[in-house]
């Protein structure tokens, strides 16, 4: 199996653990700290990452060749946009539709589908697509599990700070490649001098060199 696989089951097992922290459940409808996100709807939008692994590998994959990781990026309606734009509204709709049952539910069906990717994630082949139907485009699997690999450690750290818990420390197997990604993203966003003078510069770093 290939080291972002791996890499990917590690932190789907951290945000299970996290979400089955009892303080999720205690602040569950209260607000989080995403801006008009519910406890609740964020946790839902982390779990999502697991089941949206689940359905693209059971999605069809028409012909054409994937796209790279960051022109997976490129289009997206969703970056840059206002907390009132409907591709946000959109967002945290479906994080409240996904944990609509509540916290034990939710951690059930994450349970269970993590255990499904557990055995589905190494039997498929090195070369394997996915395609994404909301884009409609098509990305390596290996592609794809990165960027689940960001949504997790971003949203771990952004469900830990509304419930009051420490941040999950994730292995560099798995912060690696999403440091990686953010990097890349950066640099395309704000140019290469900015990004070095940000992590090297202190007397010339920019005020903001955030991917998205």
């Amino acid at each position: 199996m290939s080291p972002i696989r791996t890499a990917y089951l590690t932190a789907a097992r951290s945000a299970l653990d996290l979400l089955a922290d009892p303080a999720v459940a205690v602040r569950w409808d209260e607000s989080s700290a995403l801006a008009e996100f519910g406890v609740g709807g964020l946790a839902g939008h982390l779990a999502g990452q697991l089941f949206q692994v689940s359905a693209v590998l059971a999605e069809p994959v028409p012909p054409g060749e994937p796209v790279g990781l960051l022109d997976h990026y490129a289009p997206a309606r969703w970056i840059g946009t206002s907390l009132d734009d409907e591709i946000n509204v959109g967002i945290r709709r479906a994080g409240d539709e996904v944990a609509a049952d509540g916290p034990a539910a939710l951690v059930d069906r994450a349970t269970a589908t993590l255990r499904e990717l557990a055995e589905a994630l190494p039997a498929q082949p090195v070369d394997r697509v996915v395609h994404l139907a909301r884009g409609p485009w098509s990305l390596t699997l290996d592609d794809y599990l990165t960027t689940r690999l960001m949504e997790i450690a971003v949203h771990s750290d952004d469900l830990a700070v509304s419930v009051g818990v420490p941040t999950p420390d994730l292995p560099a197997e798995v912060l690696d490649p999403v440091l990686s990604l953010l990097a890349r993203l950066a640099v395309r966003r704000h140019g290469q001098p900015a990004v070095l003078r940000a992590l090297s510069r202190a007397e010339r770093a920019p005020a903001d060199i955030t991917a998205f």
